[in-house]
C-alpha cells in the first residue's frame, strides 16, 4: 500500500467500534496517546449528535482502499476574546504507522481546513517532545517548529513536555503541490 492512495472520510457508524478502541486499547493507542481508560460510549453520542463534525471540530476517519487506519481530528482554541485557530492531530492504529500514512492524512486535512474554513488563518498541533517521528510528519505537513511547553501533559505517572508547531494560511497556499491537493495525489472523499 502507498500513502498516495490515503483518503480522509466522514466518520460512519460502522467506524465507531474502531474509533472506540482508542478509548480502551493501549496496544492501539500507541505509546504517546495512552492516557488510561475513557468513556468509550462519547463517539457514539457525539456521532448520534453531529456525525462528529460540528463548528467546533470534528473527526475524520484515515482510509486506504478498505482499509481504515485512524482518523484525523480538530477543534477550535481560542486564542483571544475575537480570535480562534484550528488545533489538529492524528491517531493511527499500528498497521497504518510507519509509512508515511499519519503525515499523508495531515496534508490532507490541513488543505481541507484551510479550503473550507475561511475565518481560520493558523493551524496548531502538539506533541510530546520524543515523539520524532510525529515531529517529522508535521514538518513534513508544512508545520513550523514554535517552542516547548514544558510540564503540559500527564501520561503514565509522570508530566511530560510538548512540542508545538503551526502552519499559516498563506503558507501551504505559497507551497501548494496539485499533485497533493486533488484526488490524483489523494482526496478528501
Amino acid at each position: 500500500m502507498s500513502d498516495d492512495h490515503v483518503i480522509l472520510r466522514p466518520v460512519i457508524e460502522e467506524d465507531l467500534s474502531l474509533l472506540e478502541q482508542f478509548l480502551t486499547d493501549p496496544e492501539a493507542t500507541g505509546p504517546f496517546q495512552w492516557m488510561g481508560w475513557s468513556d468509550p460510549g462519547r463517539w457514539r453520542r457525539r456521532w448520534a449528535e453531529d456525525g462528529l463534525l460540528s463548528d467546533d471540530g470534528g473527526q475524520l476517519m484515515v482510509v486506504a482502499g478498505a482499509d481504515r487506519l485512524g482518523f484525523v481530528a480538530w477543534r477550535k482554541v481560542v486564542t483571544s476574546r475575537n480570535s480562534y485557530c484550528w488545533n489538529i492531530g492524528a491517531q493511527l492504529l499500528p498497521d497504518g504507522r510507519g509509512r508515511g500514512v499519519g503525515t499523508r492524512a495531515q496534508q490532507l486535512l490541513v488543505r481541507y481546513l484551510f479550503a473550507h474554513t475561511p475565518v481560520f488563518l493558523r493551524l496548531e498541533a502538539d506533541t510530546e517532545t520524543e515523539n520524532i517521528a510525529e515531529q517529522r510528519a508535521l514538518e513534513k505537513s508544512g508545520f513550523s517548529r514554535e517552542g516547548v511547553l514544558r510540564s503540559t501533559v500527564f501520561r503514565d505517572g509522570r508530566w511530560r513536555d510538548i512540542v508545538r508547531y503551526s502552519v499559516l494560511r498563506d503558507e501551504i497556499a505559497s507551497h501548494k503541490n496539485p499533485e497533493q491537493s486533488h484526488a490524483g495525489g489523494g482526496n478528501m472523499a
